[in-house]
């Protein structure tokens, strides 16, 4: 088999949520269980850090790795989704996994998984763990995949558990309530291992410190620990003071991932490191350069990424109605003459709660990425026009962006998002 070959199965013999949503998601770790008994249990052979969350888990998994090998440690990273290529999903030190590996993998095991019939997600979770294994990293960051109690990556115990927030998406399968989404998060909380939330709220907080207590695991919220005191964007660099206990900790801690976002994450990722330092060696110089050169190290791409310089063209995979508000915060801090804006969004998200937070003063370039879930275009600017949002359709994301830069003056601002899978396909990035 190709790769391609091998991508063709996996896309179309497992059930896969980017295609079809709900249908693909099984709850219950029987099937990941079994995939862990016949390759030998290969998660226990690395220390871990799990992360979930509904905003922010994939930029607190990219820091936490960047962090762990500047100081000197085999890393694996475990994230989803892919942008581009499946691959992203699986690294040690940065690299991806090699294609031939992907290859080799699915032609041992193909019985084994035709057997068996785990979903995409659970398939892809042990490919990854056997690849750490037979790699011999010294930690895994694993970040969840969706909920965290039923999650495919649950049979983990790690270091430490972070939970970074807690806001409303996949209400379908994990409540609609906060309380109710945190109960499923608050899964990954294990036995004695501590855990770290990165955002307190009123609604969830007792979730969170009912199961710790359940659980006997020392509990810490980052945001009652330390505050950023101030914060500059410089073209390249989001520099931040941050205090602890109401202490001057860190002058400037720069990071070269620029969303405003960020801010809350960092918080999240020093109090993981609270942890990490009493069971790993980790120095606060290899925590500057780790956070200093993220993208650099780990490849993370799509959040707050600058595309082009004239007009200024960003994009960002935040998709759901915390990650939209932040989204929002961030456009609301640049200076332009007129703002245009691709947007492209999936048909299982509360289109309303998004649409409702974007400014009604720009030009919409309504598209829809080419997965079976993504709403069509005139669907969106339909529900969008709701809320005062105009703009023209256009069948793909290439074309809308084009037509965007069209019509964009060299003092106007692009914005690309909706949905990662509206950002996966911006022509190169």
């Amino acid at each position: 088999m190709t790769y391609q070959q091998t991508l063709d199965f996996l896309f179309t013999q497992l059930p896969l949520y980017q295609n079809i949503g709900t249908d693909a998601y099984k709850p219950g770790l029987d099937n990941t269980q079994a995939l862990d008994d016949y390759f030998g249990h290969p998660h226990l052979k690395f220390r871990t850090v799990h992360v979930a969350g509904t905003n922010g888990k994939g930029s607190v998994s990219h820091i936490t790795a960047a962090i762990l090998q500047k100081a000197g440690y085999k890393v694996g990273l475990y994230t989803s989704p892919h942008l581009k290529d499946f691959r992203e999903r699986i690294r040690i030190d940065g690299e991806m996994i090699p294609e031939s590996e992907v290859v080799d993998f699915v032609e041992r095991h193909r019985q084994k998984i035709s057997e068996i019939a785990p979903s995409f997600f659970e398939m892809a979770t042990l490919m990854a763990f056997d690849w750490f294994a037979r790699n011999a990293v010294d930690v895994a960051v694993v970040e969840v995949g969706l909920g965290g109690r039923l999650d495919s990556t649950n049979i983990i115990t790690p270091l430490v558990s972070v939970i970074t927030n807690i806001s409303f998406d996949h209400t379908a399968m994990l409540g609609d309530t906060l309380a109710a989404i945190a109960g499923e998060k608050a899964g990954i909380i294990k036995p004695g291992v501590p855990v770290v939330v990165g955002q307190t709220d009123a609604e969830t907080a007792p979730v969170f410190e009912a199961k710790a207590a359940a659980e006997g695991s020392p509990l810490v919220f980052a945001d009652q620990i330390r505050r950023v005191e101030s914060a500059t964007l410089t073209a390249d660099r989001l520099n931040l003071a941050i205090s602890r206990n109401g202490k001057p900790e860190y002058d400037c801690l720069s990071l070269d991932l620029m969303g405003c976002y960020q801010r809350k994450n960092i918080l999240t990722v020093l109090a993981a490191f609270d942890v990490l330092c009493r069971k790993l060696t980790v120095s606060n110089d290899d925590i500057l350069a780790g956070a200093a050169s993220t993208i650099a190290t780990t490849g993370l791409k799509g959040r707050w990424q600058k595309l082009a310089d004239c007009p200024p063209t960003y994009c960002d995979t935040g998709h759901n109605d915390d990650g939209i508000r932040q989204v929002v915060e961030q456009l609301k801090m640049q200076k332009y003459n007129h703002l245009h804006i691709v947007i492209g969004m999936v048909s299982d998200k509360d289109h309303a709660k998004v649409l409702s937070q974007l400014p009604t003063d720009a030009t919409y370039y309504f598209t829809n990425a080419q997965v079976p879930r993504a709403l069509k275009a005139e669907l969106l600017a339909e529900k969008a026009a709701v809320f005062g949002l105009h703009g023209q359709c256009y069948p793909t994301v290439p074309e809308a962006i084009a037509a965007a830069k069209k019509n964009a003056a060299p003092d106007d601002f692009i914005f690309i998002g909706g949905s990662t899978f509206t950002v996966a396909e911006i022509p190169g990035l």
